[in-house]
């Protein structure tokens, strides 16, 4: 059961409004103004003079804007039926489809040795507009924390030989029922599960337990190939931010499967290009058998681990190749010469080794380079911040920005790298706005399932939604005001590639984070989001080569059944968003903020499509 004030407006289609018709109605809007702002211009006198003006403002600017609306929606008639035409459904077979990342034709394109799987947006081509509807049995996901432990194995395309292979070191036990995939909480892990193998880590650090993981400077981790997300879902319960990055996969996809429990994941691969994140981004990076032989390519991929380590962080590499038997010098023969070369030249310091297990550290001192004895790897000239999927780089990148600071000494006022009181304003403007959200969506979700299981307290629940994402992030206000909250959420802040880069103060707070250009296709799976959030991105898109349909298609791509979108924009761009909103099937309304401004939020919500 749908809201009555999200049912869609209704038009009428196909018929042309007379010429003279359209005329008349605008002349008359247009001597209504006149006739109120003469009378705002005469009425001068007193408190009650100024009270009246003020209310006859009120409603001259309030009849501009409807003025304004009313000729976006006739113009829209007049022109035909056409370009309010709701878009068709894809084919099954686009069920799972991902953009720009279509093997075949990099082939055909020539790409190679590993490229075929990385981002090729140049090659992709949109032969038509249609909406990814989910497959037939596809279900709602259970509620965090309970759909981190299971999910529906419609929701993902996966076989059950892919849940029993091997080709990661954490080879899940999942118990594969009727409808369900159950995660279990030590997941077959090889170090007796993830639980002993975090606290291994730990001390291989110096550390007496994973739980001072935090205190050692350790707060963000990416992950790469990170299986089902079993580690970043134990280090979740110690506030550890972990992002599991792996390339597109057609079927088992790690991200997807990630994504699907509630845990952060993107499509990523640097078999020749950078990641999507600035120099100096992430606390640890962790490649527990992961497949990547890293002394390939001249170690430029363990130059790329580099880039995105912090100064003092942490390399973990857990060795694909069996246990040998033997002596301790033996043992140590798992490291490749080529890879012990490699960093030293890098200036990484082997912490500790154990088993399988190897822990890197990389230097917080900026002048070891100048002192190593051979120099065959030079440094980066200039600051590395727009790395936007640019090629692999033969150089150290990082020495010289003003980031480089020790993870173990970092504080908050390192981390405040703009005016302080932009910065509290911005967290103060979004503090505001999540009460109003939360407040917003709360009777909508209520009134579509007004009995799900555990809902019998009357106010908002924390975990109403889980994966979000901020299109146009600045500092990650938005991502920290619902934390403060206690909401049950984690936040994809994305920065525009094309706008000045605040990607890195986002990263240096914990949060989660990643360069796009939105004329793109986002690197995720369909059906990955219950909620967007955008602040000003139509009017920041209105000036680009982008299409707004173009966008609503990706929008709702990734967008889950039944999902929430929130648009806050000016009043001409929410307009026509709502516009395009009917084509795309969503319900739509638009909400005055009754604060003076031309500001307007626009909530929509996705259907649950089930043909």
């Amino acid at each position: 059961m749908r809201s009555s004030w999200l049912k869609k407006q209704s038009f009428i289609i196909g018929l042309k409004p007379p010429l003279n018709w359209l005329i008349l109605f605008l002349v008359s809007i247009l001597a209504l103004i006149a006739v109120l702002s003469s009378s705002s211009s005469s009425d001068t006198d007193g408190s009650a003079s100024r009270a009246a003006e003020s209310l006859i403002y009120t409603s001259y600017r309030r009849i501009k804007e409807q003025a304004a609306v009313d000729y976006l929606e006739l113009r829209s008639v007049s022109s035909g039926g056409a370009r309010l035409k709701e878009v068709g459904l894809c084919g099954k077979e686009r069920e799972n489809f991902v953009p720009c990342h279509n093997v075949s034709a990099n082939l055909i394109s020539g790409f190679k040795e590993g490229e075929e799987f990385d981002r090729h947006c140049q090659v992709y081509k949109v032969s038509e507009r249609c909406l990814v509807r989910p497959p037939k049995e596809y279900k709602t996901p259970l509620r965090w924390p309970n759909g981190r432990d299971v999910i529906w194995s419609a929701n993902v395309k996966i076989t059950k030989d892919q849940f029993l292979s091997s080709g990661s070191m954490t080879k899940r036990l999942m118990l594969l029922e009727e409808n369900q995939i159950a995660f279990h909480s030590e997941d077959g892990f090889i170090f007796n599960g993830v639980k002993d193998y975090a606290r291994q880590l730990a001390e291989m650090i110096g550390l007496g337990s994973d739980i001072e993981l935090p205190q050692a400077g350790i707060r963000n981790i990416l992950d790469i190939n990170c299986g089902f997300g079993s580690f970043g879902a134990h280090l979740l319960s110690l506030k550890i931010m972990v992002v599991c990055i792996a390339a597109y996969e057609a079927t088992g996809s790690q991200v997807q499967l990630s994504l699907e429990r509630g845990l952060p994941a993107i499509i990523g691969n640097f078999i020749s290009r950078q990641l999507p994140y600035p120099s100096l981004s992430y606390d640890m990076v962790h490649c527990a058998q992961c497949g990547i032989m890293w002394d390939e390519k001249d170690g430029l991929l363990l130059l790329e681990v580099d880039r995105v380590l912090k100064p003092g962080g942490y390399f973990v590499l857990t060795s694909p190749t069996k246990r040998p038997q033997g002596s301790s010098r033996e043992k140590k023969g798992i490291m490749s010469n080529a890879i012990e070369g490699l960093t030293q030249q890098l200036c990484w310091t082997l912490l500790a080794q154990q088993d399988e297990t190897f822990v890197w550290q990389k230097t917080a001192d900026v002048h070891c380079y100048a002192s190593r004895k051979q120099r065959t790897i030079q440094l980066c000239e200039g600051e590395d911040t727009q790395s936007y999927y640019r090629p692999l780089v033969p150089c150290i990148s990082g020495t010289s920005s003003n980031r480089w600071i020790a993870i173990q000494n970092r504080s908050s006022e390192s981390e405040l790298r703009v005016h302080p009181e932009e910065f509290y304003e911005d967290l103060q403007h979004w503090r505001s706005a999540v009460n109003n959200y939360w407040s917003l969506l709360t009777p909508l979700i209520f009134s579509d399932h007004p009995k799900r299981l555990g809902d019998e307290d009357p106010f908002p629940p924390y975990n109403m939604v889980r994966n979000v994402m901020d299109m146009s992030s600045n500092y990650g206000g938005l991502n920290a005001a619902l934390l403060e909250e206690k909401k049950s959420v984690w936040v994809m802040n994305v920065v525009s590639s094309r706008a000045s880069n605040a990607l890195p103060l986002i990263l240096d707070r914990g949060f989660v984070g990643v360069m796009h250009d939105w004329c793109e296709p986002f690197p995720t799976y369909p059906r990955t989001y219950d909620l967007l959030h955008a602040d000003g991105l139509l009017s920041h898109l209105s000036s680009e080569r982008c299409s707004m349909i173009d966008l609503f298609l990706e929008m709702d791509r990734i967008l889950r059944p039944e999902g929430w979108v929130i648009l806050s924009d000016t009043m001409g761009a929410i307009e026509m968003s709502r516009m395009v909103a009917t084509q795309v099937r969503w319900e739509a309304r638009v909400i005055d903020l009754q604060n003076g401004s031309d500001q307007r939020l626009l909530v929509c919500q996705k259907p649950f499509v089930k043909k």
